[in-house]
């Protein structure tokens, strides 16, 4: 017989498979050696109360009778190396890959083109950026194999299950490499560290299927034909045919953005978030989330999701990254972004998060405006002016912080009541701290909205409003401030027919599981339209 169980269990007894099958048998009332074997199912913790940590724990269970594994849903992957259709993709991050993937399910060759270089390769480009301050245009932690989803965390959580097959991505990333342990972990998490490895071999895998990666492919033009994108054509002069174009470049991709705009393809402004990312303590925040002074070792570092209303904003926390780091996330000379990642164990002594706040068209216009007499010709509806905001604010931090991605920053009380911090506390962000007021850094409305939202989130988390906390600037990649528009039904450009927007940096996703699907549906979108 086979039974799924519910337990609730102290965290050392949900880190002891022993101990759950103890539990599993009193439950049952059964005897200890009628389980045969079991595989969890959900895995979630529950802190609420004071006094102690649960561990909430739905498993698989075998009762007299022979323990099976876990079925894991495997890719049907084809050979497609003489496949007559092929669809060119536009970038190699998450919606990139898995469109390449579904495309070879379905019996088509997928061609990716990438501006950015192999993970390998990358590496030395970011150790560069860390160490020196010098940023690389197309190879940094937004541009080069994987995208941005590479190197921001392995966060798999999405609520976006409309879109596709959740299960169907995690199974996918344990097929490449990840652990088991994301198919039941309520906020999965795969870790920088071995992302990495994970989507070498997803490229791999590709290849071998007959499909093709090529590195150091920035696109730079388009033919249109008939309404009809007809070749693409490359940074170093390649004219590439193209049937079908997959576009998945990524929120970072300004020039994309530019180029579509200038060839007067429709694209529309989006509401974005943009911020700061604020830093504490690990074992603080472990102190406020667990209501402890020691988390123990089985309990993971503490995360937080923190939201308040301040003069009608939303302000709210991004990509939370326990016993994370801060890393420069900047795609251009003279601009700084930060953001967040952390290792598959979560091991380092900080805990940093976003903390941004929504950015309308109106917004940006009015800033735009009033602080730069250049912009005085900008027109309200321009589709790129959360864009050029976005910029703006960047580079207001590159220059607050000294150049060398050195980052301008406060403590968080001092930020909150406008005084200058005469030293800042340890930080993981490498290429280091300068103090800063960032009132000259962030728009007025933005650190109003930070300050009144981080006084609220002193009262909700009793500690968390400390000058012991670092605020950094600017977190500004949080989605894309564009939106590429495509039909609801057939997916593609409502001007050009066989241009197929897809996933964050069209406006449809918001992280690496729900640009997957995205690349998924688009890709089957596709397959069905040229006859497979």
């Amino acid at each position: 017989m086979q039974h799924q169980l519910s337990l609730r269990l102290l965290p050392a007894q949900a880190a002891d498979d022993n101990a759950v099958l103890v539990l599993a048998a009193q439950q049952l009332g059964i005897g200890l050696p009628a389980i045969t074997g079991f595989y969890r199912l959900k895995q979630s913790i529950d802190a609420r109360s004071r006094q102690q940590v649960w561990i909430n724990l739905t498993i698989h269970i075998f009762i007299n009778e022979p323990f099976e594994n876990r079925i894991c849903e495997q890719l049907q992957l084809r050979n497609v190396n003489n496949a007559s259709k092929e669809v060119l993709i536009i970038g190699a991050g998450p919606a990139g890959l898995f469109a390449a993937l579904q495309l070879i399910e379905l019996g088509i060759r997928p061609i990716i083109i990438e501006r950015g270089k192999d993970v390998r390769s990358r590496r030395r480009d970011l150790a560069q950026l860390n160490k020196e301050g010098v940023v690389n245009p197309e190879s940094n932690y937004c541009f080069g194999e994987g995208g941005a989803g590479t190197y921001s965390d392995g966060k798999l959580y999405t609520r976006s299950n409309k879109r596709g097959s959740i299960n169907r991505i995690l199974n996918a990333f344990v097929q490449f490499g990840a652990e088991e342990k994301i198919l039941y972990q309520s906020h999965p998490h795969i870790g920088t560290n071995k992302l990495p490895h994970i989507i070498t071999a997803m490229r791999e895998q590709i290849i071998a299927c007959g499909g093709k990666v090529l590195f150091e492919k920035k696109l730079v033009d388009i033919t249109i034909v008939n309404n009809a994108i007809t070749q693409v054509i490359t940074a170093d002069g390649d004219c590439i045919p193209a049937t079908a174009v997959i576009l998945a470049t990524g929120h970072s991709a300004r020039d994309i953005f530019t180029l579509l705009h200038h060839k007067n393809i429709l694209i529309e402004s989006k509401p974005f978030a943009l911020g700061v990312r604020i830093e504490h303590p690990q074992v603080l925040i472990d102190q406020l989330q667990y209501h402890c002074n020691n988390r123990g070792e089985f309990l993971p570092p503490a995360a937080y999701s923190l939201v308040e209303q301040v003069n009608n904003r939303g302000v709210f926390s991004f990509c939370m990254c326990p016993g994370g780091i801060i890393a420069p996330a900047a795609t251009n000379p003279g601009e700084l972004v930060v953001n967040g990642w952390s290792p598959s164990k979560r091991n380092n002594p900080y805990a940093n998060s976003g903390m941004v706040v929504q950015v309308e068209q109106k917004d940006a216009f009015e800033y735009l405006t009033k602080t730069n007499p250049a912009n005085k010709s900008l027109q309200a509806d321009n589709p790129l002016l959360l864009m050029h905001f976005q910029a703006a604010v960047e580079q207001n931090a590159f220059v607050a912080g000294g150049g060398k991605l050195v980052a301008p920053a406060q403590r968080m009380v001092d930020f909150c009541t406008n005084n200058h911090s005469a030293t800042l506390p340890q930080c993981s962000y490498l290429p280091g701290l300068q103090s800063a007021d960032l009132r000259t850094v962030l728009p007025g409305f933005i650190h109003q909205a930070l300050q009144g939202g981080f006084k609220a989130f002193g009262k909700k988390m009793n500690g968390y409003y400390t000058n012991d906390a670092t605020v950094v600037a600017t977190e500004s990649r949080t989605s894309s401030p564009v939106r590429i528009p495509r039909d609801e039904e057939g997916l593609h450009h409502p001007q050009i027919k066989n241009l197929y927007p897809c996933a964050e940096g069209a406006g449809y996703a918001g992280g690496i599981v729900s640009a997957a699907m995205d690349g998924e549906k688009v890709a089957t979108i596709i397959a069905a339209k040229l006859g497979n």
